[in-house]
Protein backbone atom coordinates (compact mmCIF):
# COMPACT_ATOMS: atom_id res chain seq x y z
CA UNK A 1 0.00 0.00 0.00
CA UNK A 2 1.35 3.42 -1.27
CA UNK A 3 2.00 6.02 1.59
CA UNK A 4 -0.78 9.15 1.62
CA UNK A 5 1.50 12.06 0.22
CA UNK A 6 0.09 14.13 3.12
CA UNK A 7 -0.54 13.30 7.00
CA UNK A 8 -2.81 15.91 9.30
CA UNK A 9 -1.37 15.89 13.06
CA UNK A 10 -2.52 18.60 15.73
CA UNK A 11 0.09 21.21 17.14
CA UNK A 12 0.49 24.37 19.00
CA UNK A 13 2.77 27.33 18.29
CA UNK A 14 3.76 30.25 19.97
CA UNK A 15 2.45 33.17 18.00
CA UNK A 16 2.14 37.01 18.71
CA UNK A 17 -1.13 38.91 19.25
CA UNK A 18 -1.85 42.37 17.82
CA UNK A 19 -4.54 43.95 19.54
CA UNK A 20 -6.24 46.57 17.37
CA UNK A 21 -7.44 50.03 19.43
CA UNK A 22 -7.96 52.03 16.80
CA UNK A 23 -9.41 51.57 13.16
CA UNK A 24 -7.51 53.65 10.97
CA UNK A 25 -4.86 51.78 8.52
CA UNK A 26 -2.18 54.13 8.69
CA UNK A 27 -2.30 54.79 11.99
CA UNK A 28 -1.76 50.98 12.52
CA UNK A 29 0.78 50.60 10.03
CA UNK A 30 2.78 53.11 11.49
CA UNK A 31 2.49 51.87 14.87
CA UNK A 32 3.67 48.37 13.98
CA UNK A 33 6.16 49.67 12.01
CA UNK A 34 7.77 51.12 15.10
CA UNK A 35 7.23 48.33 16.94
CA UNK A 36 8.94 46.18 14.08
CA UNK A 37 12.09 48.63 13.99
CA UNK A 38 12.51 48.03 18.33
CA UNK A 39 12.73 43.89 17.87
CA UNK A 40 13.47 43.15 13.89
CA UNK A 41 15.04 39.60 14.61
CA UNK A 42 11.59 38.76 16.23
CA UNK A 43 9.07 40.65 14.53
CA UNK A 44 10.14 40.70 11.37
CA UNK A 45 7.98 38.74 8.78
CA UNK A 46 6.72 37.20 11.96
CA UNK A 47 3.01 35.66 11.34
CA UNK A 48 0.49 37.25 14.17
CA UNK A 49 -3.04 36.89 14.66
CA UNK A 50 -5.20 40.14 15.32
CA UNK A 51 -7.43 40.51 18.06
CA UNK A 52 -10.02 43.26 17.17
CA UNK A 53 -12.02 43.13 20.42
CA UNK A 54 -10.43 46.66 21.49
CA UNK A 55 -12.54 47.97 18.55
CA UNK A 56 -15.72 49.48 18.48
CA UNK A 57 -15.62 51.54 14.92
CA UNK A 58 -16.53 49.94 11.93
CA UNK A 59 -13.52 48.79 10.09
CA UNK A 60 -11.59 48.25 6.62
CA UNK A 61 -10.53 44.84 6.92
CA UNK A 62 -8.61 45.06 3.61
CA UNK A 63 -6.98 48.34 4.20
CA UNK A 64 -6.43 46.75 7.75
CA UNK A 65 -4.70 43.82 6.78
CA UNK A 66 -3.07 45.07 4.23
CA UNK A 67 -1.12 47.96 7.02
CA UNK A 68 -0.22 45.06 8.68
CA UNK A 69 1.59 43.51 5.71
CA UNK A 70 3.24 46.40 4.66
CA UNK A 71 4.56 47.04 8.62
CA UNK A 72 6.48 43.40 7.65
CA UNK A 73 3.94 41.14 9.78
CA UNK A 74 1.77 38.40 8.31
CA UNK A 75 -1.32 37.90 9.49
CA UNK A 76 -2.64 34.33 9.98
CA UNK A 77 -5.84 35.01 11.75
CA UNK A 78 -8.43 37.29 13.53
CA UNK A 79 -9.81 37.06 17.12
CA UNK A 80 -11.87 38.83 19.06
CA UNK A 81 -15.02 39.42 17.12
CA UNK A 82 -17.45 40.55 19.47
CA UNK A 83 -21.04 39.97 16.75
CA UNK A 84 -22.03 38.67 13.58
CA UNK A 85 -21.92 41.65 11.78
CA UNK A 86 -18.05 41.81 12.70
CA UNK A 87 -17.39 38.17 12.13
CA UNK A 88 -18.94 37.95 8.07
CA UNK A 89 -17.15 41.27 7.51
CA UNK A 90 -13.88 39.86 8.38
CA UNK A 91 -14.54 36.81 6.50
CA UNK A 92 -15.45 38.50 3.30
CA UNK A 93 -12.06 40.25 3.42
CA UNK A 94 -10.38 36.42 3.01
CA UNK A 95 -9.37 36.35 6.80
CA UNK A 96 -9.71 33.29 8.85
CA UNK A 97 -11.47 33.30 12.36
CA UNK A 98 -9.77 31.99 15.73
CA UNK A 99 -10.87 31.56 19.14
CA UNK A 100 -7.93 32.14 21.50
CA UNK A 101 -8.68 29.09 24.30
CA UNK A 102 -6.09 31.36 26.58
CA UNK A 103 -8.13 34.03 27.17
CA UNK A 104 -11.17 33.23 26.25
CA UNK A 105 -13.45 34.48 29.34
CA UNK A 106 -15.60 31.99 30.93
CA UNK A 107 -18.79 33.14 32.42
CA UNK A 108 -19.31 31.60 35.92
CA UNK A 109 -22.35 29.87 36.64
CA UNK A 110 -25.02 32.27 38.56
CA UNK A 111 -25.07 31.53 42.44
CA UNK A 112 -27.55 29.29 43.95
CA UNK A 113 -29.87 30.38 46.57
CA UNK A 114 -29.42 29.48 49.55
CA UNK A 115 -31.93 27.33 50.84
CA UNK A 116 -34.65 28.19 53.01
CA UNK A 117 -33.78 27.60 57.07
CA UNK A 118 -36.11 24.85 57.98
CA UNK A 119 -38.65 25.07 60.93
CA UNK A 120 -37.76 23.51 64.14
CA UNK A 121 -40.78 21.75 65.70
CA UNK A 122 -40.92 19.97 69.10
CA UNK A 123 -43.78 17.89 69.44
CA UNK A 124 -43.14 17.29 73.09
CA UNK A 125 -43.84 19.05 76.50
CA UNK A 126 -41.48 21.87 77.43
CA UNK A 127 -40.93 20.91 80.83
CA UNK A 128 -39.82 23.64 83.61
CA UNK A 129 -35.83 24.41 83.09
CA UNK A 130 -35.84 23.82 79.51
CA UNK A 131 -34.72 26.59 76.56
CA UNK A 132 -35.20 25.75 73.38
CA UNK A 133 -33.59 27.59 70.78
CA UNK A 134 -34.78 27.81 67.01
CA UNK A 135 -31.46 29.90 65.47
CA UNK A 136 -32.53 31.30 62.19
CA UNK A 137 -35.74 30.09 61.54
CA UNK A 138 -39.01 30.13 63.37
CA UNK A 139 -39.78 26.90 66.64
CA UNK A 140 -43.21 25.12 66.58
CA UNK A 141 -44.27 23.66 69.87
CA UNK A 142 -47.35 21.31 69.61
CA UNK A 143 -47.45 20.64 73.00
CA UNK A 144 -47.65 22.47 76.22
CA UNK A 145 -44.70 24.72 78.00
CA UNK A 146 -44.71 24.59 81.29
CA UNK A 147 -43.82 27.69 83.55
CA UNK A 148 -40.14 28.07 83.97
CA UNK A 149 -39.60 26.93 80.32
CA UNK A 150 -37.79 29.29 77.91
CA UNK A 151 -38.58 29.09 73.93
CA UNK A 152 -36.38 31.51 72.01
CA UNK A 153 -36.39 31.62 68.31
CA UNK A 154 -34.75 34.19 65.74
CA UNK A 155 -38.19 33.60 63.50
CA UNK A 156 -41.96 33.05 64.84
CA UNK A 157 -42.75 31.56 67.70
CA UNK A 158 -45.81 28.89 67.22
CA UNK A 159 -47.50 26.78 70.23
CA UNK A 160 -50.40 25.06 69.49
CA UNK A 161 -51.10 23.95 73.11
CA UNK A 162 -50.73 25.83 76.73
CA UNK A 163 -47.90 28.12 77.06
CA UNK A 164 -46.92 29.12 80.45
CA UNK A 165 -43.74 29.79 79.96
CA UNK A 166 -41.49 32.85 78.46
CA UNK A 167 -41.39 33.24 74.60
CA UNK A 168 -38.67 35.09 72.76
CA UNK A 169 -39.18 35.98 69.44
CA UNK A 170 -37.29 37.96 66.75
CA UNK A 171 -34.29 36.83 69.03
CA UNK A 172 -31.82 38.02 66.25
CA UNK A 173 -33.61 41.73 66.20
CA UNK A 174 -35.80 40.93 63.44
CA UNK A 175 -39.11 43.18 64.11
CA UNK A 176 -41.38 41.37 62.18
CA UNK A 177 -41.79 37.70 64.15
CA UNK A 178 -44.81 37.34 65.96
CA UNK A 179 -46.00 34.77 69.05
CA UNK A 180 -49.21 32.67 67.78
CA UNK A 181 -50.23 31.04 70.92
CA UNK A 182 -53.78 28.93 71.38
CA UNK A 183 -53.90 29.48 74.91
CA UNK A 184 -51.78 32.67 76.45
CA UNK A 185 -50.49 32.01 79.91
CA UNK A 186 -46.79 32.81 79.66
CA UNK A 187 -44.55 34.87 82.54
CA UNK A 188 -42.74 36.40 79.81
CA UNK A 189 -43.59 37.27 75.88
CA UNK A 190 -40.78 39.55 74.30
CA UNK A 191 -40.15 40.43 69.92
CA UNK A 192 -37.16 41.74 69.14
CA UNK A 193 -36.06 43.07 72.74
CA UNK A 194 -39.68 44.82 73.50
CA UNK A 195 -41.19 42.79 76.15
CA UNK A 196 -44.19 42.09 78.65
CA UNK A 197 -44.01 40.69 81.82
CA UNK A 198 -47.46 38.53 82.77
CA UNK A 199 -48.87 41.18 84.92
CA UNK A 200 -48.91 43.20 81.51
CA UNK A 201 -50.37 40.93 79.31
CA UNK A 202 -53.67 42.19 79.12
CA UNK A 203 -56.56 40.10 81.30
CA UNK A 204 -58.70 39.16 78.55
CA UNK A 205 -56.13 37.18 76.52
CA UNK A 206 -55.24 35.04 79.15
CA UNK A 207 -56.03 31.03 78.77
CA UNK A 208 -57.15 32.02 75.33
CA UNK A 209 -55.95 32.18 71.88
CA UNK A 210 -53.61 35.40 70.93
CA UNK A 211 -51.49 36.62 68.46
CA UNK A 212 -48.77 39.06 69.52
CA UNK A 213 -46.41 41.27 67.38
CA UNK A 214 -44.94 44.70 66.95
CA UNK A 215 -46.32 47.83 65.83
CA UNK A 216 -44.58 51.05 65.89
CA UNK A 217 -41.63 49.53 68.04
CA UNK A 218 -44.19 48.34 70.57
CA UNK A 219 -46.09 44.73 71.86
CA UNK A 220 -49.66 44.43 70.50
CA UNK A 221 -51.78 41.33 71.13
CA UNK A 222 -54.60 40.52 69.09
CA UNK A 223 -56.84 37.10 69.28
CA UNK A 224 -55.86 34.38 66.96
CA UNK A 225 -59.17 33.35 66.05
Amino acid sequence: MSQSPIELKGSSFTLSVVHLHNSQPEVIRQALIEKVEQAPAFLKNAPVVVNVSGLSAEAEWHQLQQAITDAGLHVIGVSGCSDETQKRDVVRAGLPLLNEGKGAKRTPPPPQPAPPPKTRIIGTPVRSGQQIYARDCDLIVTSSVSAGAELIADGNIHIYGTMRGRALAGAGGDTGSQIFCTSLGAELVSIAGQYWLSDQIPENFFGHPARLSLRDNALTIQSLY
